[in-house]
């Protein structure tokens, strides 16, 4: 099942890019990340209100809480560079570099969380930076 949820994650991402890009034309790159800010935080708690969820939010620890208003930091400088990179370079050649980030992450998971280096992904890695620079060059 969460593969199905990754493959979704790709194209609303891939969509993300390209609409982006189409609805920038003559705005301000930060305008346009606070624009798509309010959509999504309205679209993630109408989902949490929707199912409940909300209930659980005396539940959370502070290290979560600590760790996850770091990720939405994270979340927040890497959209502003995000579309202003956008805004400025052509999406074919913007897209591959900010998905660096996926090698990047795997990196960070083999030093921070202790994953398991394997030759595959060691492989997948080296090709996803490959293919990354073949694309912008």
């Amino acid at each position: 099942m969460w593969v199905g949820f990754a493959l979704l994650s790709a194209v609303f991402a891939a969509l993300t890019s390209i609409l982006a890009k189409l609805g920038m034309e003559g705005i301000n790159s930060n305008l346009a990340t606070a624009i798509r800010t309010v959509v999504v935080l309205v679209m993630a708690w109408g989902i949490v209100l929707a199912t409940g969820r909300h209930r659980e939010l005396a539940d959370i620890g502070a290290r979560s809480w600590v760790f996850l208003v770091l990720s939405g930091a994270a979340t927040g400088l890497s959209w502003l560079c995000y579309y202003r990179a956008l805004q400025l370079g052509q999406a074919s050649r913007v897209v591959p570099i900010d998905k660096l980030s996926v090698v990047i992450s795997m990196v960070l998971a083999f030093v921070i969380l202790k994953e398991p280096v394997t030759v595959k992904t060691l492989l997948g890695g080296g090709l996803i930076t490959l293919g990354t620079f073949v694309l912008i060059l």
